[in-house]
């Protein structure tokens, strides 16, 4: 067998086509008959390796043909499927494994093979990362296919491969590059179809961001993880295999292995530098897409404890997560009312995460066992916030607290109470009286609101809106509806309203809508300046004071 050598041997230089001069038709021709000349000789290295070892040189020569430290963006796709076949079946055959008991020279062939193999996967790795996306794509195929050969055939490799080997090299890979064509590529043919390759990427990504990662990163971890959302129920059966010998491994067939792996990737990322707009990304999928991995969901009671004490929508977010800790898991949180109670401001009403919240609120208040103070306390709070609140607000707000006050009988006195002193009576009729409710209490328990009424509400029948005032007056009637199912108001829009008021060809305007017609003289001023002899004393002298109405 001749010496085994790594470069390729030189050649010299030609002069291309078209600095001899060549028409351009001639030199597609020419360019097609080299790369038919190529294709046939790169089969022909191919065969003759597979034939005899005496043609082992040619591996190192297709490797050298590949010219990945040139030309990594437009490579040899051609040789590199080539040389994948050739390292398959040469891994397959137990070429590449050295033991105790061969013979020298074979210990230095399969030594040799093994450093043309590494070659060979380096400049895989370089295409994922430089190439473009058709030379990303057949890489992608071809790492894995070595991952499987190797985790199939070579003793000792069925786990090595798979933590430090190439899919860690592929993984880091499609992470660090931003080319979401192979993201995709990797997540929807081999993550999300073969259970194996979904274990090992969480074990991966739970690697990658134990490091401190830039937003870029942690966004693309993010995405991975939300895309592997097939949780292993309990009768779950594990049948995709990429490596097939991996169904013998108990680690690889357990339920509670494959959701701890998760829970680490999850808690690798919960943990990281994540951005205020990543943590709002997270808290909206936690109940849906994180928390089903987890086997022990306490471990997310610190991020979603430091997630509801932010305040504002962050703290909206928070709600659903944290609820279900407390529903589900026990957890002790027993502020988690008087926060609640806190976050109902004019600005929830103005988010776009209203319709959230009141769902999980009608979830929160929906137990008989509360004490009526508290459930007082959120229907004069929110009474309070009607008076200035759109009408998209409003229209849910009155629904919630009629539904609130069927649930708890006891708060009825908030629209009706009975006094008996008849002094003390037409004392409050001939002088009123202040209204108890503490605006400024942060305590729900202690705000008075039970000593208080729903006069907001009785306001609110004389609303602009003829909606809002027709909804309001259902405080004012007899209790005779079970419950309004809030589904039918959350979804209330400015929108809606205008649409509604227009009308539409099958149901038009039932009368004409009253408008101003006379175009009016003065707008700031009750007379013009020409009447006071130029002197301004109108109404409106401070406003042409600040502005100078041209």
């Amino acid at each position: 067998m001749p010496a085994l050598t790594v470069g390729a041997t030189s050649s010299k230089k030609r002069k291309s086509a078209k600095e001899s001069g060549v028409p351009s038709s001639k030199r597609r021709a020419i360019a097609e008959n080299d790369s038919v000349d190529m294709m046939a000789e790169v089969s022909q290295m191919e065969e003759q390796i597979a034939e005899s070892r005496k043609h082992y040189n040619n591996i190192a020569k297709l490797i050298s043909m590949l010219d990945v430290d040139e030309n990594a963006a437009n490579p040899n796709l051609a040789v590199a499927v080539s040389l994948c076949r050739v390292f398959s079946r040469l891994i397959a055959g137990g070429d590449l494994t050295e033991t105790n008991r061969a013979a020298e020279n074979e210990k230095i062939i399969a030594a040799w093979l093994k450093e043309r193999c590494r070659e060979y996967q380096k400049a895989l790795s370089v295409i994922l990362r430089e190439g473009d996306t058709s030379a990303k794509l057949t890489a992608l195929t071809l790492c894995m296919r070595l991952v499987n050969e190797r985790a199939t055939h070579i003793p000792g490799e069925d786990t090595q491969v798979w933590l430090s080997g190439l899919f860690k090299n592929v993984v880091e890979a499609v992470v660090e590059t931003s080319d979401t064509a192979l993201r995709s590529e990797f997540i929807e043919k081999f993550a999300n179809a073969y259970e194996d390759v979904r274990f090992y990427t969480f074990v991966q990504i739970a690697d990658i961001a134990e490091s401190e990662r830039s937003p870029e990163t942690l966004d693309i971890l993010i995405s991975i993880l939300t895309a592997c959302d097939a949780v292993p129920g309990p009768e779950h059966e594990f049948k995709n295999f990429y490596v097939k010998s991996n169904k013998k491994n108990k680690k690889l067939v357990s339920i509670n292995s494959h959701k701890k792996r998760a829970q680490d990737a999850w808690l690798s990322v919960l943990r990281n530098n994540i951005s205020e707009s990543q943590r709002k990304n997270l808290l909206r999928i936690m109940v849906h897409n994180i928390e089903p991995w987890f086997s022990r969901p306490e471990l997310l009671m610190d991020f979603l404890t430091d997630s509801y004490n932010v305040g504002g929508a962050t703290s909206l977010l928070a709600l659903s997560g944290l609820f279900y800790l407390i529903q589900e898991k026990n957890l002790d949180y027993p502020q988690f009312y008087q926060k609640l109670y806190s976050l109902l401001d004019a600005d929830l009403l103005h988010s776009k995460h209203r319709s959230r919240f009141f769902r999980l609120m009608n979830t929160f208040l929906a137990s008989t066992h509360l004490p009526a103070t508290l459930i007082a306390s959120f229907i004069k709070r929110l009474s309070r916030l009607a008076l200035n609140a759109p009408p998209t607000a409003i229209v849910v707000i009155v629904p919630f607290i009629y539904n609130l006050l069927k649930s708890h009988p006891t708060c009825t006195f908030m629209l009706h109470r009975v006094i008996k002193d008849e002094e003390y009576k037409a004392e409050l009729e001939a002088e009123g009286m202040d209204d108890p409710f503490d605006a400024k209490e942060p305590e729900p328990i202690r705000t008075n609101a039970i000593e208080s009424s729903l006069w907001e509400i009785q306001s609110l029948q004389q609303h602009y809106h003829p909606n809002v005032a027709a909804i309001a007056r259902i405080i004012s009637e007899q209790f005779t509806k079970q419950f309004y199912n809030l589904e039918d108001f959350l979804d209330y829009t400015y929108q809606g309203m205008v649409q509604s008021e227009l009308g539409s060809e099958e149901k038009p305007m039932k009368r004409i809508p009253v408008i101003e017609y006379h175009i009016p003289k003065r707008i700031f001023t009750d007379r013009m300046l020409e009447e006071d002899g130029g002197v301004d004393t109108a109404p409106g002298s401070l406003m042409r004071a600040l502005w100078d109405f041209a």
